[in-house]
């Protein structure tokens, strides 16, 4: 399904993001702070959209829509269920902690400033 693609690439995006600003944050490339905390901030709704979308197509999978007649899957493909429920969670949690590592990011440079 296209929410779990999008949720698999925005998740490889925000990692290979994150490595390239661990890069030039180590580097200590002080005029790119502010650009840095921009793009997180990007990131985390990336992050939280993607998660949305995969969380929405797996609850439809877990209960179904009896509105229009889509059965529940979860029932024969209970694995992979629950598989992409600890995917979801651990990236809304990922997520979440991406945030609080963003706001931080901002009160030191705000500190600093």
């Amino acid at each position: 399904m296209s929410a779990f693609v999008y949720f698999v690439v925005a998740n490889a995006i925000a990692c290979s993001y994150a490595a390239i600003s661990l890069i030039l944050t180590l580097v200590g490339n002080k005029g790119l702070t502010m650009v840095i905390i921009i793009f997180d901030l990007v990131m985390v709704a990336l992050l939280h959209s993607s998660g949305g979308a995969a969380l929405a197509v797996g609850l439809l999978g877990y209960e179904g829509n009896s509105r229009v007649q889509w059965k529940k899957v979860c029932g024969v493909f209970g694995k992979f269920c629950n598989q992409a429920a600890i995917g979801i969670g651990l990236s809304l949690f990922g997520a979440a902690l991406f945030f609080l590592l963003v706001v931080l990011a901002a009160l030191h440079h705000k500190k600093k400033n």
